[in-house]
Parts: C-alpha cells; sequence; structure tokens
C-alpha cells in the first residue's frame, strides 16, 4: 500500500497487484484499475489506461525524500510516496529521526561577514540566504540546510571570521 500526495494537496491511496513488461494493474483510492504501459525509452513511458493515451515522464527522481516530479501530457505534478512504514513511523512519532539535526553553522573558510541576512527569532527555511561571506575576493551566500529558528547570531557585519568559526546556532 502507498499514499502518494499529488502537488502537496491531493492524496491517492493504491496498491500494485501485477505489473509486467507491457501490463500495470491493482487498486487506487479502492478502486480496481489496470492499463498498458510500454517504456518509450528511459524515463519515458506510454501509457493506455480506459481507452485514453497518457505520455509519461520521470523529469526528478529523490529517493532519499521519497519524491519524484512527473510529466504527465506535459504537466508536471510532484509526488510524494509513502509507504506502509513511512505510515507506521510517522503514527507512532518516529518519523523524522532520519532528518539531520542542524544546530550550528560555522564558517567553511576564513573571511569577512559582508552581510548578515537574518535576525535572531527569525524563522528559516531550508535553502534560505543567511549570511554573505568574502573569501578569496569571491561573496558566497551562506544558506540554512534545514527548516528553523535562529537562536543566536555570533558574528557581526564587518568582521573577520576563521574556519569552523561559529557563525548561527539553531
Amino acid at each position: 500500500m502507498y499514499t502518494i500526495t499529488v502537488n502537496g494537496t491531493k492524496e491517492f491511496k493504491t496498491e500494485l497487484h501485477k505489473q509486467n513488461k507491457d501490463t500495470i494493474s491493482g487498486t487506487l483510492n479502492g478502486k480496481e484499475f489496470s492499463a498498458d504501459i510500454i517504456k518509450v525509452r528511459e524515463g519515458v513511458f506510454h501509457l493506455l489506461k480506459d481507452n485514453v493515451s497518457y505520455n509519461l515522464e520521470i523529469v526528478k527522481h529523490i529517493p532519499e525524500e521519497k519524491k519524484m516530479v512527473v510529466k504527465i501530457n506535459n504537466t508536471s505534478y510532484t509526488l510524494d510516496i509513502k509507504d506502509k512504514y513511512d505510515d507506521l513511523l510517522h503514527s507512532l512519532g518516529l518519523d523524522n529521526l532520519t532528518a539531520k539535526k542542524v544546530n550550528d553553522i560555522k564558517a567553511p573558510m576564513p573571511g569577512m561577514v559582508l552581510n548578515i541576512l537574518v535576525s535572531e527569532g527569525q524563522e528559516v527555511k531550508k535553502g534560505d540566504a543567511l549570511i554573505v561571506l568574502e573569501a578569496m575576493k569571491m561573496e558566497n551566500i551562506l544558506k540554512s540546510p534545514t527548516d528553523g529558528v535562529i537562536k543566536k547570531i555570533a558574528i557581526n557585519k564587518g568582521v573577520a571570521v576563521e574556519k569552523n568559526q561559529l557563525l548561527i546556532q539553531f
């Protein structure tokens, strides 16, 4: 049994019964389905279900996050895929154990702090810009490796920092 969330909103429960070279069958939200499938090339398939033709392309596959971006008839969809074990871990409250916990942002190299783009108490998302660090005449933007709240900013703008010096605490 798989739970597939499409674009973060619509959820489908599916179970595959049979899959071979030319056919796939199972249940989708409790209803039986069957479809013919042909592999056109790596990551591209042609699907025929209920006499309707679909072109399916796997654009991106991120196995560690159990995500996939697919194009169906040139429309993109983001799929979050969970199996019965993910559901069990979630019900036990253990689903975030694989997430890497980051408490500190340290300077990756010696340099000068040109700008601090966040403030203490600010909530940040993974990938948000935190600090602009100049090193070897290049500006480097240090980004958040995780979602979190800034607890402490340990440096000031215009200060030189050494490699591995603490910059921000989450």
